[in-house]
């Protein structure tokens, strides 16, 4: 009797990545809707957040350095230092960038502001605005403008179908909306962080067609904040790579209201074991929102994690692993589960750092398979390995693959970098992005 072969259809990435619950933290309402920027009726294109905590909640940003700077991050960035980080709501249009639009698309991202806080009862530029999407039209300011009574009156809440509606309506050509929770721990109270980001294509340091926001519950001043911010997005949103093409739309935000209680956490000796705490915490939260932009590159079909070690410094040690994530020779290696260890070293050669920064002789690079198996050597000591290619096939086949690159300089600093491979599918993809 022949046995019938069962066929599997493959998990798709929202059934992987997007969660079926989460831990949310206290004092916040999210939502999203549609409100008539994108054609497509049944796609979510205006989100909100805001802070019901009763408690003032502080706000850190950071935004792109592309020169072309959107007119949300033009007016946001501005309003978050005017206002010393007194922020109490976020709203958020997909589906057209507001970028290079002229003083039209400032007063555009204005009226979204004005609108959000007269509706929220927000004091005066109480609201950051951040869009995405196409560059160069105007907004439908209109459908906007109607929109957010509809969406700030009678559509948030703080349950996961919240969140995640917020996570839907800020996409782009994201395939599944990006939406991470966690709680945590300090000195025994116990704290929630949740938080989303978008981001397919255009993705590059520093940041890229990028946007995100996530919000806690924990008490943190603004300078606190604005630290670990910065630490936080250099080691994640800055670390990542999908084409090496920066955006003018690139916002994270991040927000906390102190709602869950406990003593308020400052950049002082007083608090520095908390202070280091939140921190770790916050890194680890925003590297598990940047990784799921890079695993939704567009056509990618690896999540490519790169490691240097042995740097004089940590910042050289990122610009290595920068470069090479950023190497469209290698990239397309990567696709074609080609071993061409050559195509590593040709990038280590060329980054931005220092002639003793790389000691060709104490060289080493290797593929560190993702089963945790033993690593495949490619290149020891600066001599080449006899590389055992049908297992480096076997190694590349796979979808997560790490590479670790050792520049054997005795200095000891090391950096993390995530990139996806290049593909025929990113090109069909970005060839007719406005048609």
């Amino acid at each position: 009797m022949r046995t019938a072969t069962r066929l599997f259809a493959p998990v798709s990435k929202a059934e992987r990545f997007v969660p079926k619950l989460g831990s949310y933290p206290k004092g916040y309402v999210v939502g999203g809707i549609h409100c008539g920027v994108k054609k497509n009726k049944d796609a979510l294109d205006l989100a909100m957040l805001h802070n019901v905590s009763g408690n003032p909640s502080v706000a850190s940003a950071v935004f792109t350095t592309n020169k072309f700077k959107a007119a949300p991050v033009q007016i946001s960035s501005k309003l978050i230092k005017e206002k010393n980080g007194q922020i109490n709501s976020i709203i958020v249009n997909s589906g057209n960038a507001n970028a290079v639009t002229g003083t039209q698309g400032l007063k555009d991202a204005q009226d979204m502001i004005r609108v959000t806080d007269a509706v929220l009862e927000n004091t005066e530029d109480s609201t950051l605005v951040m869009s995405t999407g196409v560059i160069g039209q105007n907004l439908p300011i209109d459908n906007i403008l109607q929109g957010i009574p509809r969406l700030g009156l009678s559509n948030l809440g703080a349950s996961h179908d919240h969140w995640l509606a917020c996570a839907q309506a800020i996409c782009t050509t994201d395939t599944f909306p990006k939406l991470v929770s966690k709680q945590f721990e300090i000195k025994g109270k116990t704290y929630s962080m949740a938080g989303l980001a978008k981001g397919a294509g255009m993705i590059c340091p520093n940041m890229a067609t990028l946007l995100g926001f996530f919000a806690t519950d924990a008490p943190v001043t603004q300078n606190a904040l604005n630290q670990i911010v910065k630490y936080a997005v250099d080691r994640s949103f800055n670390s990542i790579s999908v084409d090496g093409d920066m955006s003018t739309n690139d916002t994270i935000v991040a927000i906390a209201n102190g709602a869950a209680g406990g003593d308020l956490i400052d950049a002082s000796t007083e608090t520095a074991e908390e202070f280091s705490i939140l921190r770790a915490e916050v890194t680890d939260f925003a590297q598990q929102l940047a990784k799921l932009v890079v695993r939704d590159g567009e056509g990618a079909t690896k999540f490519i994690t790169i490691k240097v070690t042995d740097a004089l410094s940590y910042r050289e040690a990122k610009e290595v692993a920068s470069t090479i994530a950023n190497s469209s020779l290698f990239k397309t290696a990567m696709f074609g589960n080609d071993a061409n260890w050559g195509r590593i070293l040709c990038a280590v050669g060329y980054a931005d750092v220092g002639s003793n920064s790389v000691n060709p002789q104490r060289t080493t690079v290797s593929f560190i398979p993702s089963d945790g198996s033993e690593p495949l050597p490619l290149l020891v000591n600066g001599e080449p390995e006899q590389v055992d290619e049908a297992r480096a096939s076997e190694i590349l086949k796979e979808e997560d693959l790490e590479v670790q690159i050792s520049l054997g300089t005795g200095g000891g600093q090391e950096a993390t970098f995530w990139t996806c491979d290049l593909t025929h599918e990113y090109v069909t993809i970005n060839a007719d992005y406005r048609s």
